[in-house]
């Protein structure tokens, strides 16, 4: 890698696992956007053990350095171990090799500017001599959110989807992978960062449109151990910051190029197949989820 990459390059980092149908459309925006910088870039992403057919989709992206670390499943009799998303994270991170890392999922659609504006303003900000660790791009959850926002607790920002200071990562010893199992690690990470005496700013000209409904049973798994993570977030930060635990800094915006129009159609297939499979294997978690959307219909 040349060292005009390693000064001003960014390397986009996502994990992904049986995403295969949005996955396509995030690379997509990911290409376009990164077609559109001034510097290199790169994208690298971390798969879980993908059987929906992500793999070999995967082995032809000749501009995509992919990473397998099988994540489920079972091995000579054995069942596999999973790993935190701090593990599996960081296997990305520590890859990487541009002076910025722009963090994603893979149901995110990027919004045409958002890499680009974020890897503008940290250069602008590190020459000015700001100690600028983090940037937060504003993201919501499409179709549950209208407004974009970005992360606030114990009255700092902290990054969901965003870009780092590769140095800093790399100072703090990246992603926590032993406290967290997948909650909250994202914003330990970004409390470590301004622990370490920089800080983590907000990217008012960046903006990301996130799925919200892609592999609800997936998600139950890792909801399964929240409280655990969010307990011992708040034993290792409520002292030493304010004692606000959770917010949202929101913002309004009109994205003139409709970003968010490429999730209808797959949005619909998934709710069919969502729909059908818990028709037959979870009758109840359907009804669960039927109850929230007229609850939430009624108080609109």
């Amino acid at each position: 890698m040349n060292n005009d990459f390693k000064k001003t390059g960014v390397s986009v980092v996502l994990g992904t696992y049986n995403r295969l149908s949005f996955l396509k459309l995030t690379i997509a925006s990911i290409r376009q956007e990164l077609a559109a910088l001034n510097c290199g870039s790169e994208i690298i992403i971390v798969d879980g053990g993908s059987t929906d057919g992500t793999l070999a989709w995967l082995a032809k992206q000749k501009d995509i350095i992919t990473i397998i670390q099988h994540n489920r499943g079972v091995w000579r009799g054995k069942k596999i171990e999973r790993r935190s998303w701090g593990y599996f994270m960081n296997l990305g991170f520590k890859c990487a090799q541009g002076k910025y890392i722009c963090m994603l999922s893979d149901d995110c659609l990027v919004v045409p500017g958002a890499i680009k504006n974020g890897q503008e303003l940290f250069e602008k900000k590190l020459a000015g001599g700001e100690k600028v660790g983090a940037l937060a791009f504003y993201w919501r959850n499409w179709p549950k959110q209208k407004k974009y926002n970005v992360g606030w607790s114990f009255n700092r920002i902290f990054v969901n989807h965003g870009m780092y200071l590769r140095s800093v990562l790399e100072k703090i010893n990246f992603i926590d992978e032993d406290h967290y199992f997948f909650y909250y690690a994202d914003g330990d990470l970004s409390f470590r960062i301004w622990e370490a005496g920089y800080t983590c700013l907000p990217s008012p000209d960046s903006y990301i449109e996130h799925y919200a409904h892609a592999n609800h049973l997936l998600r139950q798994t890792n909801f399964s151990k929240i409280e655990d993570g969010w307990d011992y977030f708040r034993s290792r930060w409520e002292n030493f910051f304010s004692p606000t635990p959770l917010g949202e800094l929101e913002k309004d915006f009109v994205d003139p190029a409709k970003t968010v129009d490429k999730f209808k159609l797959p949005h619909f297939l998934n709710s069919f197949k969502l729909f059908s499979r818990l028709l037959f294997t979870n009758p109840s978690y359907l009804i669960t989820l039927i109850k929230k959307q007229v609850n939430r219909r009624l108080k609109k």
